[in-house]
Order: C-alpha cells, then sequence, then structure tokens
C-alpha cells in the first residue's frame, strides 16, 4: 500500500506533500519541512557516524503555482500546484490561521477534491492542529474520530457534526486502516513529526531527530493545557447574566443554589437553558471555574495542594485530587511541576 511505503537503507526517500494555502502557519509548514529534510542526515552528521542518508523528499503543493505569502506574511515558494495533479504515498495538513468562530467551507473546493482523490489512491493523510479543518471538509473524516487544537472544539460540533471530535490525545488514528492520522495543538506538527518518522523510516531515526531538535513526545495530551472555561457566543440573556455572575462567586460553597436564586426562573428551566447555551451543565461550569482558578494557584506558588483545595470551595481534598486529575489529565503536583517553571523562566 503506498500509504506504508518505507524508507529503507540505499532506498529511495519517501516522497511527502505538504499542503500550503495562505492561510497556513508558517510556523509548522517549515518546522514540518525542515525536520523532515533532516531525517537521515543531521544526527549522522553530528556524531559522526552512519553515512548521511535523505530519508524524505518533501514538496510543498499548493491550489496556486505563484508564489504567496501564509501566515505572518511569511513567503511560500509551492514546489508543486495541483495543476499538474501531483501525488505522494504521505500527504500533510499542517495548521491554518482560523478563528474558532470562522467558517471554512466552501474554501479550497479544488484542493479538497485533490486531498479525497489522494485517499483513494493509497496515501495516508496527516493533519496536525487545525489542519484537520482542511480534512473535515472533505467528508472523510465523516463516522470518525479525530482530533485537533481544543479551542476548536465547539467549530466541530458546529460544522462538522458527523465527526466524532476528541480534545483530550495529541494523536488520534482516525479511520480503521490508520491511512488518517490527526494530531492536537500548535505545536502538535513536533509529535506528529516524530510519528512520521517513525512509521515511515525507524523509531530510531524519530528519537535521534527528537534528541537534536529537542522534541518532547507529549504523552500527556492535551488536557493540561486546555482551558475549561471558554466563553462561546450565544443568545440568552439570562444565562449570560448567570454566568457574570458565576465569575465573582464561583468560589462560595452555595455558589449553584445562589445563582439559581439569582437567576429567578425555575431550577430545571435554568438547567436545561444553561446546557443549551454553553453545551455544558450548570454544575460542571461551575466546577471547571473552580478547576481554573487552582490551576492559577499551583502556576504561581507554593501553596499546599490542599490548602488550595479550600480556597477553591472544596472542603475534602481527596475528591478535590480526583476532580482535578479528571478535568486536566494531570494529578495537581504533576500540573505544577508541568507549568511553574514557565512561569520562573
Amino acid at each position: 500500500m503506498a500509504g506504508e511505503v518505507m524508507s529503507k537503507a540505499g532506498a529511495a526517500p519517501v516522497e511527502v506533500l505538504i499542503v500550503a494555502v495562505p492561510e497556513t502557519a508558517g510556523s509548522a509548514l517549515y518546522g514540518m519541512l525542515d525536520v523532515l529534510l533532516a531525517a537521515g542526515s543531521i544526527w549522522q552528521d553530528l556524531v559522526r557516524s552512519d553515512t548521511p542518508q535523505a530519508l524524505f523528499s518533501v514538496r510543498i503543493v499548493s491550489p496556486v503555482c505563484e508564489p504567496f505569502t501564509c501566515g505572518n506574511r511569511i513567503p511560500v515558494r509551492p514546489d508543486v500546484c495541483l495543476a499538474t495533479d501531483p501525488a505522494a504515498p504521505v500527504v500533510i495538513l499542517p495548521e491554518i490561521w482560523l478563528g474558532p468562530d470562522e467558517e471554512f467551507h466552501g474554501r479550497y473546493p479544488d484542493l479538497m477534491d485533490w486531498i479525497r482523490s489522494q485517499y483513494r489512491q493509497g496515501a495516508t493523510l496527516y493533519s496536525a492542529c487545525s489542519g484537520a479543518v482542511m480534512l473535515a471538509e472533505t467528508g472523510l473524516l465523516d463516522g470518525c474520530e479525530a482530533t485537533s487544537h481544543w479551542g476548536y472544539q465547539d467549530l466541530f460540533s458546529r460544522q462538522y457534526p458527523r465527526v466524532s471530535f476528541r480534545p483530550e490525545p495529541n494523536l488520534v488514528f482516525s479511520d480503521r486502516a490508520g491511512r488518517i492520522v490527526t494530531a492536537g495543538g500548535t505545536t502538535s506538527w513536533h509529535d506528529l513529526a516524530m510519528h512520521i518518522i517513525a512509521r515511515h523510516a525507524s523509531p530510531g531515526e524519530a528519537l535521534r531527530i527528537a534528541k537534536v531538535y529537542l522534541l518532547k513526545w507529549h504523552a500527556e495530551g492535551q488536557l493540561p493545557y486546555a482551558s475549561l472555561v471558554r466563553n462561546s457566543p450565544h443568545a440568552d440573556a439570562v444565562v449570560r447574566t448567570c454566568q457574570n455572575w458565576l465569575s465573582e462567586h464561583f468560589l462560595d460553597t452555595r455558589a449553584i443554589q445562589r445563582v439559581i436564586d439569582y437567576a429567578n426562573i425555575p431550577e430545571r428551566t435554568l438547567k436545561r437553558r444553561f446546557k443549551a447555551a454553553t453545551g455544558t451543565t450548570l454544575i460542571d461550569y461551575v466546577q471547571n471555574l473552580r478547576i481554573e482558578a487552582a490551576k492559577r494557584l499551583l502556576e504561581s506558588g507554593h501553596t499546599a495542594v490542599d490548602e488550595i483545595s479550600v480556597q477553591v470551595g472544596y472542603e475534602d481534598p481527596s475528591f478535590f485530587r480526583r476532580l482535578f486529575k479528571r478535568r486536566t489529565g494531570l494529578a495537581p503536583a504533576q500540573y505544577r511541576r508541568l507549568f511553574q517553571p514557565i512561569l520562573k523562566a
């Protein structure tokens, strides 16, 4: 199968096409290009070991043949354009600049046709971050699980409801054959590049590349990085008023009962309208506010976890620890070790 082409010693490099459009993020485009082209040679040069060998042949493909600028006005000079009907066993869709409320429907219909054609011909398709929106637009993700940046969860729910969106993992194999792979956040192209090198060259080469570029496999997934509270736009004025009230009173141990009283509508009605407007239950919303407050305390200080539990409204530290890990994927102490050094850098 074309998608399983491996680069063996002395064999021809694996052909790769990376899609670029004006919305493409330059860091993902050129970062992926650089890492794949370095596979098989950069480590070997550094340690003066084996004879360097190009493992991947990478070209940029675009709907147009002329040079253009992508995100942050970074210049792009396509190697090939769709008019030449290029083909490769590996096709990569890097991150695109797309607001969480923007529509992608109808953009680049010829490109969508080409991506579908590549898949039918046996190519393996990889997307990084919001590149998964392109895959969703082709319809190839319908009925499948997929991931992207956690901030696009609402976009997928609205625009691509037939896709089972998973914001937690960093890599998702979207089809049974393993020929569609989606990766999570903005720098998920790091993980994706290592996966591609391990799969199409060798795990050992992926490890060597990780050592050269100081790449870290994000085994913890996206949950620790995701904001649990996102103010999605909606038209329910009562719910919006309740959200504003909760933002100031969520630490109150009686916050849920008090906001129900504040809304001055029947409890069942408020809970139903709150879920319809925000996509989350009232109790989950309050818990998410508290966990976000706990994150800030863990990131910025040395307060004991038991004390943080009390400060954010939970008298039972064991319950707080279980809830925190369920929402973030990490225990509070693990979360502190991961993020506190960033603020001290």
